[in-house]
């Protein structure tokens, strides 16, 4: 008899509520400029501002994993991106449009 593939574990954040990220017109311009004068989350949006989902992996850049935690955190819940937790991999994407309706043109400034 051939044996079933174990099922992947959940990622860590795929019972964490999605509360923590402020709805579109919520967003705050403090909040989102704050968390995008970082040179490792401008870097991060930058590589998510194509608008596709993307896994973490390929627009985190390689540093150690705490740190990754924080900036990750820092944009979610200022609302710059949104994360999708499937299995062990967390997908991220850019908010690009609710951050457009919210402040028309700040994305093409910052990303240039």
């Amino acid at each position: 008899m051939a044996a079933t593939p174990a099922a992947e574990p959940p990622h860590p954040d795929a019972d964490r509520p999605e509360v923590d990220r402020p709805e579109g017109d919520r967003l705050e311009l403090v909040e989102v400029l704050a968390a995008l004068g970082h040179p490792v989350r401008l870097e991060i949006v930058r590589r998510l501002a194509s608008g596709a989902e993307a896994f973490c992996g390929e627009v985190v850049p390689d540093l150690p994993r705490s740190s990754v935690t924080h900036h990750l955190k820092t944009l979610y819940e200022s609302g710059v991106i949104t994360r999708r937790p499937a299995g062990r991999r967390l997908y991220l994407a850019l908010r690009r449009e609710d951050l457009e309706l919210r402040f028309p043109g700040l994305l093409a400034l910052v990303l240039g």
